[in-house]
């Protein structure tokens, strides 16, 4: 039946999506038109994602899930920083490791608990990512907005390009350590959960790879003209820059992630849940933001890894939130449900900023 309505509101919402933007269709119109397709776009990518991972084993499937979803969010990103939105660039950062840490790991946790009294997951995948979580988000990102005060913008820009080179650095010694030298090294499965899929996929791995890739670029030509729409948007509804880059852009770009990590948890595959939500946190931290801060070198305005306080505080706490939650390798409803409270008084006072 969700199949159905999604091919449905596929079929639909991509011709309108081209045909608005070619005809100038009224904005706001425009943006809920555009928010659905990629919504759409990433029910599919789920599905293609989740065959892969039962093809491919959680680590992989996972991985794939988070950089097809972010792929969406880079997208976004670029074309911000072209147009010199800085403050929504960085916001959407923000949002999507809030999104990431809290909705999408809180989603699973309350809609898996519901279904499964505990909920068991790899404890040395947790704790090796609780490591990860703190230097990405308290020490790279806190740093340079403590260094910065006594610095001129020249001086924080070359400070945010070297934390940028080393973060990369490190996002690819770490994909290497988890897949290559230490996979396998570790069990992969949580006491209780099935270390093997009993399933077939729904697609075949080279029909899952091709829709995967032409949903991403279908998304990519819907997300170059929802980023024209934001400020026409922001006006109307009274939205702040802020609140637009830290819960629309991040829930939209993200969604691809937000619904199979759901799925994922619903049928107790808590490894694959629990590596998107976290692995796609690790990854906007260490790599899409290190990536848009080089790239904006090309634009007129070049963006600091530079946050604002409210930012950086609301990040950290959901990393030691998270960290608290998730260090005993299992989870259950209340912990899901305490994670979607902290994002939604989050929300609430980004929406009130």
């Amino acid at each position: 039946m969700v199949n159905k309505l999604f091919f449905v509101l596929l079929i639909i919402g991509l011709p309108l999506s081209v045909a608005g933007t070619l005809m100038h269709w009224p904005t706001v119109l425009m943006f809920i038109i555009y928010c659905l397709t990629i919504i759409t776009l990433a029910g599919y990518m789920g599905r293609a994602t989740e065959s892969l991972a039962i093809v491919m084993g959680p680590r992989i499937g996972g991985l794939l899930n988070a950089t097809f979803g972010n792929a969406v969010e880079l997208i976004i990103s670029i074309f911000s920083l072209k147009a010199g939105l800085i403050g929504i660039v960085l916001a959407s950062l923000t949002g999507s490791i809030l999104g990431n840490l809290l909705l999408v790991a809180g989603l699973s946790f309350f809609v898996g608990g519901i279904k499964f009294k505990r909920q068991p997951f790899n404890v040395h995948d947790a704790r090796n990512n609780a490591a990860l979580l703190i230097f990405a988000i308290v020490v790279a990102f806190v740093i340079p907005e403590v260094f910065s005060t006594t610095m001129t913008a020249g001086e924080t820009m070359n400070l945010s390009v070297a934390i940028s080179i080393i973060l990369i650095f490190l996002y690819l010694a770490t994909l290497f350590f988890k897949l290559f030298t230490h996979r396998g090294v570790y069990p992969s499965g949580g006491e209780g959960e099935p270390t093997t899929h009993e399933e077939e996929p729904e697609w075949g791995k080279g029909k899952a790879v091709i829709i995967l890739a032409l949903a991403t670029l279908a998304v990519a030509y819907v997300s170059e003209n929802l980023v024209h729409t934001f400020s026409e948007v922001g006006e109307t509804f009274g939205w702040t820059e802020l609140f637009i880059g830290v819960i629309i852009v991040a829930i939209v770009g993200n969604a691809a992630e937000h619904a199979s990590a759901v799925i994922m948890a619903y049928k107790n595959k808590m490894d694959v849940a629990v590596e998107i939500a976290v692995g796609s946190t690790l990854q906007v931290a260490m790599f899409v933001a290190p990536v848009l801060v080089l790239l904006s070198l090309l634009f007129e305005t070049s963006m600091p890894l530079v946050f604002t306080w409210p930012e950086l505080i609301s990040m950290v706490t959901a990393v030691l939130l998270t960290i608290m939650i998730s260090i005993d390798g299992e989870s259950n409803w209340f912990e899901g449900l305490a994670l979607l409270a902290a994002y939604l008084i989050m929300g609430v006072g980004f929406y009130l900023l």
